[in-house]
């Protein structure tokens, strides 16, 4: 059977040079050993240029060899420096990441502080607005309550651009009425609307639509804020249409229009057209940009129409309900009932300020207010029955929250309607409040807001039983 060796022959040119039977002279020996290098390196340089010669023809396989392993290294070592670049990025971009979180963090703890002096700011200067007061007072308090409200608008636009960017604000996706929040609005803007000598046209709707409220409320109070500021003359339309798709919701104006190049870029941050009539223009260009992420984060398409000279439409369409599952603790739409005077307001909040601001407000609308600052306080005043409860959710260091207080009330008074006023946009604990059949206002406190509210409250309800 035929095999072959791996073993050179002994006489072959290629077998090796025997150690054994070298001379053992060190001269003789050194000379014969630099003659048998010499003999392979020829040899190998032959077995080179033979592998070369013998492979594809034009090719040369040992030094396409030399290059493919000149390559290998060059890919490791760009591989490596790839990998240390995006171990680099990843590290940059989780640092950017912690800094915008770091960044959103301060903005929400400064902007909770600057809300409890302005709520409490905003709640005297109504307070004011319904006390007799000359012209002149009267058009100062105006301006005052003008201040504030521009003030909020800033505080708002900044902490809610960064929460929105940070990706920490969450929608908190619930079905309820759409009149509940139109009517209350539209309410709002008509008298903003008469201040400027502009008509305000308001069409209901029926439709029950599944979103965020205070979310949508935001989006049309942007639409209804610049239909109103620049709007000379002629009227403000708020309306809605049933589509396939949704209910859309429309701001129209008779203002100056909007060129169709400019109709992009104003849903860009820092972008605003020309001052509104009077040269009344203190926001920072945020507005829009602030709608255009919300309608993208919620999903519900924006739509513009505007005509240079003729006026403008925005819109926003939302999804309607699923299924009819309102909370029971959702307000009349419509509200009304008997008037708030000598209702029994019960207040908590550990801030004096605010508490005295509410018996200002709260007093100049007939009611008789109860303000305390701790729960055991309230608890002392319990002998006097109380027809609502306002309560605020951060009571301080070393109290309940306001919904664990509110609880503890409903033991023992069911019946007992509940407001949680917080500064807290969490989705989480507007869910939380809205679960526990309880209502809720964010600070800066709209005045409007809250006597809609209480005279939905207080109308006509079953036959209370005192607080024991």
């Amino acid at each position: 059977m035929a095999y072959t060796s791996t073993r050179p022959s002994p006489g072959w040119p290629l077998a090796p040079l025997d150690p054994a039977a070298l001379p053992e002279s060190p001269e003789v020996r050194a000379l014969l050993l630099a003659e048998e290098n010499d003999r392979l390196r020829r040899i190998c340089g032959a077995l080179i240029e033979r592998v070369e010669s013998s492979g594809v023809p034009g090719g040369a396989p040992y030094a396409a060899f030399e290059h493919s392993v000149l390559l290998a290294e060059q890919v490791r070592e760009r591989t490596e420096t790839l990998q240390r670049t995006l171990g680099e990025l990843h590290r940059a971009k989780a640092e950017a990441e912690a800094a915008n979180l770091s960044k959103t963090k301060f903005l929400a703890a400064v902007s909770h502080d600057l809300l409890q002096p302005l709520n409490a700011a905003r709640l005297f200067a109504s307070a004011l607005e319904e006390e007799p007061l000359p012209a002149g007072s009267r058009r100062l308090v105006a301006n005052i309550g003008r201040s504030l409200k521009d003030v909020e608008a800033l505080i708002g636009s900044l902490v809610d651009i960064s929460r929105l960017d940070a990706g920490v604000l969450r929608p908190d996706i619930a079905p309820f009425p759409a009149e509940e929040l139109l009517d209350v609005l539209a309410e709002e803007y008509r008298q903003m609307a008469a201040a400027r000598g502009l008509a305000f046209h308001f069409v209901t709707t029926r439709a029950v639509v599944e979103t965020d409220l205070a979310l949508l409320a935001r989006v049309v109070r942007n639409f209804l804020g610049n239909a109103i500021r620049y709007t000379a003359h002629g009227r403000i339309l708020l309306g809605c249409r049933r589509r396939r798709g949704g209910l859309e919701i429309l701001v129209g104006d008779t203002g100056p229009g909007i060129a169709p190049g400019q109709q992009r870029e104003i849903f860009e941050e820092f972008r605003r057209l020309e001052a509104g009539h009077g040269g009344e223009d203190r926001g920072l260009g945020l507005g829009l940009a602030i709608v255009d992420r919300i309608s993208g984060m919620l999903g519900h398409p924006l739509g513009l129409v505007s005509v240079p000279g003729h006026g403008s439409l925005f819109s926003v369409t939302v999804p309607y309900a699923t299924e009819a599952r309102l909370s029971s603790g959702r307000l009349d739409p419509t509200p009304s009932g008997p008037p708030l005077s000598d209702q029994i307001v019960w207040v908590l909040d550990n801030d004096a300020a605010i508490r005295e601001g509410m018996v200002a407000l709260l007093g100049s609308w007939g009611c008789r207010v109860v303000a305390v600052g701790s729960s055991s306080e309230l608890e002392r005043c319990m002998a006097e029955p109380g027809t609502v409860l306002l309560v605020d959710y951060h009571l301080g260091e070393g109290q309940p929250d306001g919904l664990e207080v509110a609880s503890r009330l409903r033991e023992a008074s069911p019946w007992l309607p509940v407001v949680v006023i917080t500064a807290n946009h969490d989705s989480a604990l507007k869910s939380r409040i809205r679960q526990a059949g309880y209502h809720c206002l964010l600070k800066p406190i709209k005045p409007l807001r809250l006597r809609l509210l209480l005279t939905s409250l207080l109308g006509p309800q079953p036959e209370r039983r005192p607080a024991r």
